[in-house]
């Protein structure tokens, strides 16, 4: 096995690490916040995440000896961003994500969830997504009306950056943040002195606590965009490059891991698509059956990134909230424009996926349940009376 080691799987497995924690680290720690997490409890999430994906991906990717990636479900961080905070706070977020967790364990070994998951109209899921990722798109250009010295190099970062390799876009307007962090921002007295107290790591345990509010707005709607956008697509990408492996196994050890960093502040982890890409393609290894080696390595640079989850956030934290935003939105353009597309592909669906995807994107709660579960609901009744209507 070691001997499958080689250069290329370090540097990519490394390269798949960097872009898949730069390119949305931003989304998570602003999907935790906004449901009621502290900026401690945001950094426990941020490392409990880190470490349970590294770890999985080194487990199934040594036992499968294909290369199996892991990644945090960054819409499902999207989502919490839009959710806001539930009734009771942080803990009932937890519980949500216990739960989430526990249904996914459950899709990947009972097999009639699992089916019902892949029953829900794409058009309907993929604008729900739209609607999550709609306000957070949208936060580029609020920075740029609330500061263009500050806002605009990140744009324009991202946007210059992409015409050459898209691969790199965000984490150029990471690196563009940071710049506009250091020489734009004024810092409180002491904070960069004070920065070596966060080099210990983030542990912060959460005790759950589980209502309907917790349930239905969050639990039931972060399992369905984790499923449908990042587990279902993970396997897919496997599939494009020949690794062929049942699905189930993957789904519920991604649960499990869940479950584990659920306690810790941590959402949901998942099967990666983009990163898996990486993992699996040509610039791995020239030998399919060694590229599993890039997923490990990835994972061993997710689990040292995820210790460093308090110096990350302690720095972020210094930045106008709306900055991070802006670097989450950049990050989340690609997956909005793809999830508009596949929901208004089809022109028989179009009516359901709008009502959907407006519904969602209002973020409006009613009953303590957020605005992505009635935009779902609302959806598809309206699925069910176009296509009742199609067949009388």
């Amino acid at each position: 096995m070691l001997r499958d080691i080689s250069s290329q799987s370090f540097f990519m497995g490394f390269l798949a690490a960097f872009v898949g924690t730069a390119s949305s680290f931003a989304v998570v720690l602003q999907g935790l916040t906004a449901v009621g997490a502290s900026p401690f409890e945001a950094a426990s999430g941020l490392m409990a995440l880190s470490i349970s994906m590294g770890i999985c991906a080194i487990v199934l990717s040594l036992k499968t000896r294909m290369p199996i990636s892991i990644a945090w479900s960054t819409p499902g961080a999207a989502l919490l961003a839009t959710s806001g905070a539930v009734e009771g706070g942080f803990p009932v977020a937890v519980g949500a994500f216990i739960i989430c967790a526990i249904l996914i364990v459950i899709c990947g070994t009972w097999k009639p969830l699992g089916k019902a998951v892949a029953a829900i109209p794409g058009p309907l899921a993929n604008a729900m997504l739209a609607g999550v990722l709609l306000g957070l798109c949208l936060a580029p250009i609020k920075a740029v009306a609330f500061n263009p010295v500050l806002g605009l190099p990140i744009v324009l970062a991202w946007l210059i950056v992409a015409r050459f390799n898209r691969l790199f876009a965000v984490p150029a307007a990471l690196a563009a943040f940071v710049l506009v962090l250091i020489f734009g921002v004024n810092f409180p007295d002491g904070a960069i002195t004070n920065l070596h107290l966060s080099l210990v790591p983030p542990v912060a345990f959460v005790v759950p606590h589980f209502n309907l509010a917790g349930l239905v707005g969050i639990a039931l709607p972060l399992f369905i965009v984790t499923m449908a956008s990042q587990n279902i697509p993970g396997t897919a990408v496997l599939r494009a490059h020949d690794y062929n492996t049942p699905p189930g196994p993957l789904f519920a050890t991604t649960g499990i891991f869940s479950l584990l960093s659920a306690p810790f502040g941590g959402h949901a982890v998942n099967l990666a698509a983009i990163t898996a890409a990486m993992c699996a393609g040509e610039d791995a290894h020239p030998d399919p059956q060694k590229r599993y080696w890039a997923a490990i390595f990835a994972g061993i640079f997710y689990v040292v990134f995820g210790l460093l989850a308090g110096v990350i956030t302690a720095l972020v934290s210094l930045a106008p909230t709306i900055l991070i935003e802006a670097v989450a939105g950049l990050a989340l353009i690609g997956a909005f424009s793809s999830s508009v597309v596949a929901a208004f592909r089809d022109e028989n669906n179009r009516e359901a996926a709008a009502v959907t995807f407006l519904i969602t994107a209002a973020s409006l709660t009613f009953y303590g349940i957020s605005g992505a579960f009635w935009g779902l609901v609302a959806g598809g009744l309206i699925y069910i009376l176009t296509h009742l209507r199609t067949k009388t």
